[in-house]
């Protein structure tokens, strides 16, 4: 472990009532955790403190990393792959098939090139629902990147059984890995089954989440099967018996809305993914308007096809705005705030939410040299309208920087990655 000193810095601090403050001082790092935040001229003075590396930031921005809210890391495989098809045809036509052909072994670059695609944006932690999800706890953990899994079993093939086993091997895997209880969707997934993973959350006091009315026909054929939207069906099953939530959530009703307020649910929103396939706009003011938590996340890249969080956060503010023809209606902090402590509420990492004394460091630097971020009127609108992933030179997580200035301290060489990538995508094709 590293002790890390940050000197001539911005430091972005968030609030609990979802708005920001910016100080200028120092931060300080000892081992995984923040030690210090102010001015300097308060800093408790620690007999024998040795840093390991102090960091002039020269004015730039610290802020706590993006979390990921929902992703599927190993899918980089099929970037560029499917395009340009609705979300049906899109899944089973081309993913699933494909998909089949995945193993433990040739999936794990996909994951590696997944997670250093995460840290050039600024994400410090992703919410997964992958295949073999001890393997990607394994590639995780190797990189010193922080995952948190939910389960994605579906009908095909799936059982509780293997969830349950899962669910003790991500957890065991090392304090950067987690798993929740969960399931794809309930189109591809069988009551009985829906049944038996209510359980599993009951019995391991977890939360629970899935995709939920990502489109229009999604939720009619819900109805038609159970005279019940995908949020009412799964509530009656009490699924949500220790909080969770749902991906995408579009094609909402009032009953739907009710139940994530009162449930204390998450609305994770993918909105370059949603556009890409037609999905819909999710109902982001209603969400905030109500209280519900809502986080911000990428979706695979087969169906978006960038890692990008500020591209997400930019369309999710622009987006709003369009659906609700109000040009205030979201204001760009509540983005920033779905974006960090919206998302670890969602992946129930309550240390890992924003930067303060006591808190895991899990941060990144932003450039503000560059032209994009000046003037600077306004730091936090300037990160939601006009900020990129260009502006990130560092990333921290538990204390460790495993990308700075174009490099990456992961263990491996992006040259061996992007080789063992393409050759395992041209075995697949043959």
């Amino acid at each position: 472990m590293m002790n890390t000193r940050f000197t001539n810095a911005k430091i972005l601090c968030t609030n609990s009532d979802q708005s920001f403050d910016i100080i200028k001082g120092e931060l300080w790092v000892e081992n995984d955790r923040i030690a210090y935040i102010g001015d300097g001229t308060d800093a408790p003075q620690k007999e024998g403190m040795n840093w390991d590396r102090t960091i002039d930031v020269n004015g730039d921005l610290l802020m706590p990393g993006f979390k990921n809210a929902h992703a599927h890391t190993y899918m980089t495989f099929l970037r560029s792959y499917a395009d340009d098809l609705p979300l049906q045809e899109w899944l089973y036509n081309l993913c699933f098939p494909m998909e089949d052909k995945l193993d433990t072994e040739n999936i794990r670059p996909f994951e590696v090139l997944g997670i250093m695609e995460y840290l050039t944006s600024g994400i410090t932690t992703s919410f997964d629902m992958c295949y073999f999800p001890p393997v990607y706890a394994q590639v995780a953990t190797e990189c010193g990147f922080r995952a948190v899994q939910v389960s994605g079993v579906n009908s095909f093939g799936g059982l509780a059984s293997v969830v349950e086993e899962n669910y003790h091997k991500v957890n065991e895997t090392s304090d950067l890995t987690s798993f929740m209880i969960g399931f794809h969707a309930e189109y591809t997934t069988k009551p009985e089954l829906m049944k038996e993973i209510a359980d599993l959350a009951h019995k391991y006091k977890t939360p629970l989440y899935m995709h939920n009315s990502e489109t229009r026909r999604e939720v009619d054929e819900c109805l038609e099967r159970y005279g019940k939207t995908p949020t009412q069906l799964t509530d009656e099953l009490d699924m949500y018996a220790y909080g969770g939530g749902g991906y995408h959530c579009i094609w909402f009703d009032e009953r739907d809305f009710e139940i994530f307020a009162k449930r204390d649910l998450t609305a994770v929103t993918c909105p370059a993914s949603n556009l890409k396939l037609a999905s819909g706009i999710a109902p982001l003011k209603e969400f905030t308007d109500r209280g519900i938590n809502v986080a911000i996340g990428t979706d695979g890249a087969a169906s978006n096809n960038a890692l990008d969080m500020f591209r997400e956060m930019y369309l999710a503010a622009t987006l709003a705005k369009v659906r609700e023809e109000d040009a205030a209606c979201i204001p760009a902090e509540k983005i920033l705030y779905m974006a960090t402590a919206g998302g670890a509420k969602a992946m129930a990492l309550p240390d890992c939410d924003r930067l303060a004394v006591g808190k895991k460091a899990d941060l990144i630097r932003i450039d503000l040299t560059q032209p994009n971020m000046q003037p600077e009127n306004n730091l936090v609108t300037n990160l939601v309208y006009a900020g990129g992933k260009q502006n990130v030179v560092m990333t921290m997580v538990d204390g460790k920087i495993l990308y700075e200035n174009g490099k990456f301290s992961i263990g491996m060489e992006p040259e061996d990655v992007y080789r063992d990538v393409n050759a395992i995508i041209r075995s697949m094709k043959d």
